[in-house]
């Protein structure tokens, strides 16, 4: 019997990334360990138009992800959102990757908090018929039972992928944030070179006549 071929996927991974953590390249290194059709994982960091508060520039966002991206040939940030003139819904998003990538599968990353809300996003139909989507289980949240208590996603269910072994993780950019304004250490929870490009930037930091601590 002729084994069938899984098809290559590229999977996204989208947020604010302000700053991006140790958490978010561990958990991108795991997906890729455990599921060997995904060659690259591209990190989408949102526009600047996006109403979140003590979003930074779109420029060093993708600068701090980029100095980690290029040492990882299974790395890479896209500005697709970030050259937008507006924010751009999921779908949107991924329909443009999938024009860019056409040989390849699109998948991406969410969180099982916002699973819960998938089926009030734009075009929610398109986005699970035609993209794998790998859900983080956060907290005490079980993928499974979410499916089971939404009748769309219960209808949809063949789509959605539960991340093995998940890294957990209560870290937050918000706390990191905090952290750097009070002028103490950010060692071990955000890259080296995310640190070092904060301290160069003086970003985050508002307290006046002080500046970053690196250690």
């Amino acid at each position: 019997m002729k084994q069938i071929e899984t098809k290559k996927q590229i999977v996204v991974f989208g947020g604010c990334f302000n700053p991006p953590l140790n958490s978010h390249f561990s958990l991108a290194e795991q997906i890729l360990n455990e599921y060997k059709q995904i060659e690259k994982i591209i990190f989408v960091p949102v526009n600047g138009k996006y109403q979140k508060q003590d979003l930074i520039e779109n420029e060093h966002r993708f600068q701090m992800l980029k100095k980690v991206c290029d040492k990882n040939e299974k790395f890479e940030v896209s500005t697709i959102e970030l050259d937008s003139n507006r924010p751009l819904y999921t779908i949107e998003t991924l329909e443009k990757m999938q024009e860019i990538y056409a040989n390849y599968e699109i998948g991406f990353i969410i969180g099982s908090d916002n699973l819960k809300e998938l089926h009030t996003w734009k075009s929610p139909k398109e986005l699970v018929e035609n993209f794998k989507i790998y859900v983080l289980e956060r907290d005490k949240d079980s993928m499974e039972q979410i499916i089971q208590q939404n009748e769309f996603l219960k209808q949809n269910n063949q789509n959605f992928i539960r991340t093995k072994n998940n890294i957990t993780s209560n870290l937050s950019s918000t706390y990191v944030r905090n952290k750097i304004k009070e002028g103490k250490s950010v060692k071990y929870l955000t890259p080296d070179e995310v640190i070092e490009y904060i301290k160069e930037n003086n970003l985050y930091y508002e307290m006046k006549g002080e500046r970053y601590v690196t250690n």
